[in-house]
């Protein structure tokens, strides 16, 4: 499988999780108000992504609509138009598509996409959201790149989108923390195994899990080393001890 290298805007600048979302300035996560403010601010922009009922990728992080939304039940039991039409808590602001967001950046900044775990819901499986995102980037000229916990819809990212870089998100897999996910599961995947089969250029790991030997082996073979979630800048000059960027909120990470 061919490896596409992460191209070196993503290591350029740090990266807002989630985009530079402040609830209290009016700007939620993956919202196009915290999209705005992070290009404005001249920070490459992290989203996540869920499907929509009818097939249509989401900029979304949750499986579920409380925490978000205030509202019951699943994001994927909705249509792309009854997500589009909700607000985020506390805000004018409602749910985005990808296509949307891909307008709005239009390539300005750099844009990593994570494709959010879609066997965690209870009609999840691989393929109808990578499909989505496909479609959704066809003819998008940006630097982006995608990742997934999952490895197998990483995998299914290289299938649909060959020539775009792709990476793993990974991490301590706790079995506590990182519920429901199995203790079998958690173990198997805390070695990140599956890097060399989903043609992965890069990782976006745990901040705390850093130090963990297989990352040091994988920097070392050349693979680009992202982080996740900096939230202040002593964890960010500990974070960079190891990591080639990180993913931030909470804070403006300084600049190059």
């Amino acid at each position: 499988m061919t490896r596409i290298p992460l191209p070196t805007a993503f290591l350029l600048q740090p990266v807002a999780h989630r985009a530079l979302h402040d609830r209290a300035a009016g700007r939620p996560e993956n919202s196009l108000a915290a999209i705005r403010a992070a290009m404005d601010a001249g920070y490459a922009i992290e989203i996540d992504l869920q499907l929509s009922s009818d097939g249509v990728a989401m900029v979304f992080h949750d499986e579920d609509l409380p925490r978000l939304t205030g509202r019951s039940g699943w994001a994927a039991d909705h249509t792309a138009a009854e997500l589009s039409a909700m607000t985020l808590l506390g805000t004018d602001e409602t749910v985005p598509t990808l296509a949307g967001v891909l307008a709005l950046v239009d390539g300005k900044v750099p844009l990593l996409i994570e494709i959010k775990d879609q066997m965690l819901s209870p009609i999840g499986r691989i393929g109808p959201l990578e499909q989505a995102t496909a479609a959704a980037l066809a003819g998008y000229d940006g630097p982006v790149a995608l990742m997934s916990f999952n490895p197998d819809s990483v995998a299914e990212m290289a299938r649909l989108c060959p020539d775009l870089p792709r990476g793993l998100t990974t991490g301590s897999y706790d079995p506590v923390s990182y519920a429901p996910l199995s203790p079998v599961l958690c173990d198997r995947l805390r070695e990140i195994p599956d890097y060399d089969r989903t043609g992965a250029s890069f990782i976006s790991h745990e901040a705390a899990d850093l130090p963990r030997p297989r990352v040091a082996e994988l920097k070392a073979q050349g693979a680009a080393i992202l982080c996740w979630t900096i939230r202040s800048p002593e964890a960010e000059a500990t974070a960079r001890k190891i990591a080639d960027n990180i993913t931030f909120e909470g804070y403006l990470a300084a600049k190059a």
